[in-house]
């Protein structure tokens, strides 16, 4: 029996969709209601789908239902099967009106800076596109990624990525810099060493985010103690809060000193720190079709980055 007899004929968009409830519940009555069908209907079409099937796509139990290794298969390409649909409805809309639209996206701290100048260019191109970013750290991103809640992110080559799951294309190298308030008494120095910095007071990310680590691993790789005072924080504001105050010392890759150090009044202190390049790169999921406005970001990131470009290996 031929394919489109025995399955595609019979499996439905609205059967995969009462299915993924299910899973996403794990219990017919909550998806029931979710979907504003009675659970009869929601067993019957869980039934039906396993006799199309042929397995069992739930183990049942009184305290609910959950995946079999056939059903966490279809729920999987059940996910990717809805997100090209949504991405079909994306681009005939793009194409009606290729002025307009939503791009959910993702970045770590490290590439904010280059995210941001992308944002300001296609935003003032088309002031009708709106931006959903995501700020969080590499693994993270990467299982937001999986789950298709956003459509690609910019990151740091030095994330473990799988490359059976994603596929990347470089953007360019960005080095750190120790930064301090423009009155700090450490900018008037010509020359600093790293063993200079041991006992200023440093504020700076959480260690387990690039910059933060880095830092650290910076310190030990060069048989130092690490600074005894530091201050650890997500929060960008409360780090350049410190920062004014004229004692803190912190971080920043350059493409965002760069972006910043006017408007905040800071200044790159002379103090070289040994390997301190971070290859900034895009992050897809493979064979996964991007939107047309996701195309026309990456386009613009790829601009963007081209004059700090020493390097380019195209998405594979």
């Amino acid at each position: 029996m031929q394919w489109s007899e025995r399955i595609g004929r019979r499996l439905k968009p609205r059967d995969l969709h009462v299915f993924m409830a299910v899973a996403e519940n794990g219990n017919m009555a909550n998806a029931a209601d979710r979907l504003a069908i009675s659970r009869p209907v929601v067993s019957k079409t869980i039934s039906q789908l396993e006799h199309t099937l042929g397995v069992p796509l739930f183990d049942r139990s009184p305290q609910g239902v959950e995946l079999t290794l056939y059903g966490r298969v279809l729920l999987k390409r059940g996910i990717a099967i809805f997100d090209e649909l949504q991405q079909s409805v994306k681009e005939i809309e793009f194409l009606v009106d290729p002025t307009s639209g939503e791009l959910r996206l993702g970045c770590s701290d490290f590439t904010a800076g280059i995210v941001g100048v992308a944002i300001n260019q296609v935003s003032r191109r088309y002031s009708r596109i709106t931006f959903e970013v995501l700020s969080a750290g590499g693994a993270e991103l990467q299982h937001e990624l999986k789950a298709r809640n956003i459509e690609f992110f910019v990151g740091v080559l030095e994330d473990y990525f799988d490359k059976e799951e994603f596929d990347t294309e470089t953007l360019y190298d960005d080095p750190l810099l120790v930064v301090a308030d423009a009155q700090h008494p450490l900018v008037r120095r010509r020359s600093l060493e790293l063993a200079d910095l041991i006992h200023e007071a440093w504020a700076l990310p959480p260690s387990n985010t690039v910059s933060g680590g880095y830092v650290r691993d910076v310190f030990q790789a060069s048989g130092l103690a690490l600074p005894a005072r530091i201050v650890s924080t997500y929060s960008h504001v409360l780090r350049h809060q410190l920062v004014t105050t004229e004692r803190f010392i912190t971080v920043l890759p350059k493409s965002i000193f760069e972006i910043t150090a006017k408007g905040l009044s800071i200044k790159a202190l002379p103090v070289q720190l040994p390997t301190t390049r971070r290859t900034v790169v895009i992050v897809v999921l493979k064979k996964r079709t991007l939107s047309p406005i996701a195309q026309l970001f990456i386009e613009t990131l790829r601009a963007v980055a081209k004059p700090q470009t020493k390097s380019k290996k195209s998405l594979s």
